[in-house]
């Protein structure tokens, strides 16, 4: 098995707010209502009950631009032959934009069942699985070719140190993508676990690069797309 430095350890990073419901709140509260979640098994239940409107909400009424600038970088990274690993999935954006491009080896993980099933109704991945980034994910070590990851790296979802299990299952010379907002780089401890990994000769930094989130709605949310190749 790969050795990963500082594997073991996983935590649940949450924000403060609080809001009572899910159904019928406005948009301006939906992503505030996702971020209070209070364990991985409520932000599943939470994603579960969002899946039927996920697609219009995020993509139609916020203009949610990161699924496809994600799929866009890595179909510069990587051949369409290459096996992804897209943690993560939700509903399946990344893949259905990735799909479009002529990929097919494509495997979907994510905690929510019912945004699983959303993902598998657009008939793009090879492979479904329930799995939770904050746990030990089940592929054995080098699995992949790339592993893409759009948005999950944030607030009450998969903690700083799910890296280490996206290093493990990358092959050496793969790839790891991950978005991620500037104010959770600051607050989640991903700088420290991201330099630990270059230092111990795990990966190097090919690219990183700003990009505005959405397009309507909450404008001035940055995430940065970073690319780092496994050594």
């Amino acid at each position: 098995m790969k050795e990963i430095p500082g594997h073991p350890e996983r935590t649940l990073i949450r924000v403060p707010i609080i809001l009572q419901k899910g159904k019928n709140m406005s948009d301006k509260d939906r992503l505030a209502w996702i971020y209070s979640s209070r364990d991985s098994e409520e932000l599943a239940e939470r994603y579960d009950e969002w899946s039927e409107t996920y697609d219009q909400e995020l993509e139609g009424d916020y203009g949610w631009q990161i699924p496809r600038l994600m799929a866009e970088r890595l179909s510069g990274t990587v051949p369409t032959t290459a096996r992804i690993l897209d943690a993560g999935a939700g509903t399946g954006l990344v893949g259905q934009y990735l799909a479009s491009m002529g990929y097919g080896n494509l495997t979907a993980i994510d905690i929510s069942p019912e945004m699983l099933g959303k993902a598998k109704e657009k008939g793009v991945y090879e492979e479904f699985h329930l799995m939770d980034l904050a746990r030990t994910l089940g592929f054995t070590d080098d699995t992949f070719d790339a592993v893409v990851c759009a948005g999950v790296l944030t607030f009450s979802h998969a903690p700083a140190r799910s890296l280490y299990e996206m290093v493990r299952v990358t092959r050496p010379g793969g790839y790891i993508l991950f978005s991620l907002r500037t104010d959770a780089w600051e607050t989640m401890g991903l700088e420290d676990i991201t330099q630990e990994l270059e230092s111990h000769g795990k990966w190097k930094l090919v690219d990183r690069k700003g990009h505005q989130s959405f397009t309507e709605k909450e404008r001035d949310v940055i995430h940065d797309i970073w690319v780092y190749e496994l050594l």
